[in-house]
This record gives C-alpha cells, sequence and structure tokens, in this order.
C-alpha cells in the first residue's frame, strides 16, 4: 500500500526536479573588475601601502565592509531579470587575496548562494589578482591553473595570472579563461606589445584545449584593456563581431557590436571604453538539442552604479577618484551573457 507519506516525499521531489530544470533554461555568465578589493591588513609581500588605515586613502574597516556591501549588492542583481539564482559563475579581477573572497560570498546578500572560489596569489606588485566563483549547482569544478604571463623587454616586471577553470557547466566540459591584461599607462600606443604579448598566452591556453578537443566550449573573459577591435584581440584572440563566421578558432565577440554602437564599460577623459569583455567559442552557437547555446550579451549599468554627478553623468560610481573616497562602486561596469538550453 502505498503511504500518504510516500506519496507526499515523492510529489516534492518531482516537483523540485521540474523547477530545477526550469531553472537551468538559462544560465548567467559574468565578469567585473571591482576596482581594488583589498583588505586593511599590511601584507609586506605585495605594494598594498595604500590600501591601509594609515594610508592617504584611509582604507579602513568601515570602508571595507562597505566596498564589500556594495560589491556583493550588484553581484546579486546580475541576471536575475532572467535566472533567480542570478550568476552561476563570475570572473573578478582587482581582487588582493582568498580572504577578501571569502569575506565576499559571505555577505548577506551572496551567503544563500554559496558561491565557490577559485584563486592563485599572482605576481604582480600590487597583488592584485583574477579569481573565479560559481554555484555549485551549475557548475561541477574539474581543475583549475594559474599561467604567468612574461612580458617583453624588463624581464623583472610582472602582471596578473591569467587562470584557467575547466569544468562542467550543467553537465557540459567547459573552460573557462579569466584575464586581466596589462594596463594602458604610460600610453595606448607605448604599451600596446604589452596586451599583445598577453594575448599570445590567452590564445596558447585556448589553442592547447583545442588540440585536445577541437569542439571544445571555451569562455575568454577579462578586463583586456583594450577595445573589442584593437589587434589584440581581433588578431591575438582572432574574433568576429558576426557569430555566423565564428568556427573552429576563430571566436565570437558578443561585446564588438555593442561597442560598435558607442557604449562602454569605462570612461576614460570622455570617451567610452568596453575593455571588459565575455569571448566564446563556435560550440556556444549551436542548435544541438539540449546543449547550451548564446543568447544575449549585456553592459550592467544599473542606476546604482552610475554617477550622478553632472560633470560625470552616466560614468561608473568608483571607489575612489585618486585619493578622493567617493564610495561608489567600481570604475568599470560588469558585463554578462545568457546562455540559452536548446529543447528542440
Amino acid at each position: 500500500m502505498f503511504s500518504l507519506k510516500k506519496l507526499i516525499v515523492s510529489s516534492l521531489f518531482l516537483f523540485t526536479t521540474l523547477l530545477f530544470k526550469a531553472q537551468n533554461k538559462s544560465v548567467v555568465i559574468a565578469f567585473w573588475n571591482v576596482e581594488n578589493l583589498y583588505d586593511t591588513i599590511n601584507d609586506p609581500l605585495i605594494d598594498d601601502e595604500e590600501w591601509l588605515p594609515i594610508s592617504k586613502n584611509k582604507w579602513n574597516s568601515e570602508r571595507y565592509l562597505k566596498k564589500l556591501s556594495n560589491t556583493a549588492s550588484i553581484v546579486s542583481k546580475i541576471g536575475i531579470d532572467e535566472q533567480k539564482d542570478g550568476v552561476a559563475i563570475i570572473g573578478l579581477a582587482e581582487i588582493e587575496n582568498k580572504n577578501v573572497l571569502i569575506d565576499l560570498v559571505k555577505t548577506k546578500q551572496l551567503k544563500s548562494r554559496k558561491y565557490q572560489i577559485v584563486h592563485y596569489n599572482s605576481p604582480d606588485a600590487r597583488g592584485i589578482d583574477v579569481a573565479f566563483l560559481y554555484q555549485k549547482k551549475y557548475f561541477e569544478l574539474i581543475s583549475s591553473k594559474a599561467y604567468t604571463v612574461k612580458l617583453p623587454g624588463d624581464s623583472a616586471r610582472a602582471t596578473r595570472d591569467q587562470l584557467l577553470v575547466s569544468g562542467k557547466l550543467n553537465g557540459e566540459l567547459t573552460h573557462i579563461i579569466v584575464c586581466h591584461w596589462p594596463s594602458r599607462r604610460g600610453g595606448e600606443e607605448k604599451t600596446n606589445e604589452l596586451r599583445i604579448s598577453a594575448a599570445k598566452v590567452t590564445k596558447h591556453i585556448s589553442d592547447s584545449i583545442f588540440a585536445v578537443n577541437k569542439n571544445s566550449r571555451i569562455i575568454i573573459m577579462g578586463d583586456l584593456n583594450d577595445d573589442p577591435t584593437n589587434e589584440s584581440i581581433k588578431k591575438g584572440i582572432i574574433t568576429t563581431a558576426d557569430k555566423n563566421l565564428a568556427k573552429d578558432n576563430i571566436y565570437f565577440n558578443p561585446m564588438e557590436s555593442i561597442h560598435q554602437k558607442g557604449e562602454g564599460t569605462l570612461s576614460h577623459k570622455g570617451k567610452w571604453n568596453l575593455f571588459d569583455q565575455i569571448i566564446i567559442s563556435s560550440e556556444f552557437n549551436t542548435s544541438v538539442k539540449k546543449t547550451y547555446s548564446f543568447s544575449s550579451a549585456k553592459i550592467n549599468n544599473f542606476p546604482e552604479v552610475c554617477e550622478t554627478n553632472p560633470k560625470y553623468l552616466g560614468q561608473p560610481f568608483r571607489t575612489y577618484a585618486g585619493s578622493n573616497y567617493l564610495g561608489g562602486y567600481s570604475d568599470h561596469f560588469s558585463v554578462c551573457i545568457y546562455l540559452k538550453l536548446n529543447e528542440k
């Protein structure tokens, strides 16, 4: 005899299964340069002196906790217009260490999502790294590795490592490369070769993956400090703005068409740049049933992350302008892409 208790348990299991499948029809993937997420503790191995209570920035516990809350509030909002669980995976830039990531995922805005952390300390002199957060219900971690970027010229000069994370995104083997390429400090032309060198490392990582499986699903994300139309991306990674032209080792860059509309993720001297990008391999442009394909891309310029000062109206509301504390979010907007499940 089938008991009422068993019937209730069975019904709940079926309901949960159907709900989970319904939620998984859309997956949100994001990237954000969060602008100097430092703790307040001096690390003698890196140059973090300006991010201490006694520094000119007066970086104290109150400001640190506000930075965590600001960052968490935006991460919690990304993608909820289409997926109530929000971001399945997100790459981050300008992270000091693993401890700030632990503090971030424990915030009240993110705690319920139980984000897991992938992070390696990089040789960057300022101690800022890239990192990767993921929800276990969407992503099953298989492996991770940090790749050092050797810059031309001054062999003692160091920059951020590039992070490769491999795992199953809702059952599909997916490789994510998280980058923060060298900045334009000193001038775009003078520093161009630095980003080309970084692009070569990114390309080497992706080519190594394709050598094992030419149909690999690869996502390249990061603050590339170049626009989608710059040489380091167009020729270094080999990208196209037309997803129908993406094939073999030619990547589809959905951020290029957004850039062509004059939109950006940061502004410098009144000019918009779109340095923050998510680039995908051709396997995401598929109609194969039960697989995930690209749906759309967007810049997350929520009202609260935008300046209201008429002089900088609409630009990212930053934490600092020089050593002047503003209490904002970041000097970059975040970006995301939506993947949809092919059901037919």
